[in-house]
């Protein structure tokens, strides 16, 4: 089971990855948000998933014989799923801002636009005073 997560965290940073280099910004936060979820579903992985060892439990004592959850593990990925959603919701932001003040998604009509709009900028005097 370890080795089908291991693998299936290999394809989900590929394709994260992929994604993550296109050009356009919604296709960017999908890499994102899928690179989160790589990133949990590995650190879940090296918890190990079937434990022969209680995490909790010392060494010393017999009661509990059944399998138990390593609980390190799951307390990192609820914090960082916590994190990851207000990543999101920040990255969500700035992508209507962007869409608002350029108009398009793509990154390289972004960079056109925002060259333009530099253009039309007055030239700013020494030590960013009046303009000259």
């Amino acid at each position: 089971m370890q080795m089908l997560c291991a693998v299936l965290v290999g394809i989900m940073v590929a394709a994260s990855i992929y994604l993550i280099l296109d050009r356009n910004l919604i296709r960017f936060i999908f890499g994102l948000v899928l690179a989160g979820n790589a990133i949990n579903l590995l650190i879940f992985t090296t918890g190990r998933l079937e434990s022969r060892r209680p995490p909790l439990i010392p060494n010393k004592m017999t009661m509990g014989q059944e399998l138990f959850a390593n609980a390190l593990p799951q307390a990192l990925i609820l914090t960082a799923i916590v994190i990851g959603f207000a990543l999101l919701s920040f990255v969500f932001i700035l992508f209507y801002r962007a869409y608002q003040a350029l108009g398009t998604v793509e990154t390289e009509l972004m960079r056109a636009a925002e060259d333009d709009a530099d253009d039309h900028r007055p030239e700013l005097g020494p030590a960013g005073g009046r303009p000259v």
